[in-house]
């Protein structure tokens, strides 16, 4: 019995994706995601502290967009 590596697509995924791309994310307020960074550094979690400071940055500069 042979296992084919072909990906099999699924029309659902896709428009997932694609609604996904036009909708935008509001971010929560720059004072609420410094309480959340305070937090986790507080508690000494380096991945949230890590979320947290990147989520604070792109609420602050939504005009920065990434190359």
């Amino acid at each position: 019995m042979s296992r084919s590596r072909n990906h099999v697509s699924r029309p659902t995924e896709y428009a997932a994706i694609r609604a996904a791309c036009r909708s935008a994310r509001p971010l929560p307020p720059v004072p609420a995601l410094m309480a959340a960074l305070l937090d986790a550094n507080t508690r000494g979690d380096r991945e949230g502290t890590t979320l947290a400071a990147h989520r604070v940055v792109r609420a602050a500069a939504p005009e920065v967009v990434e190359p």
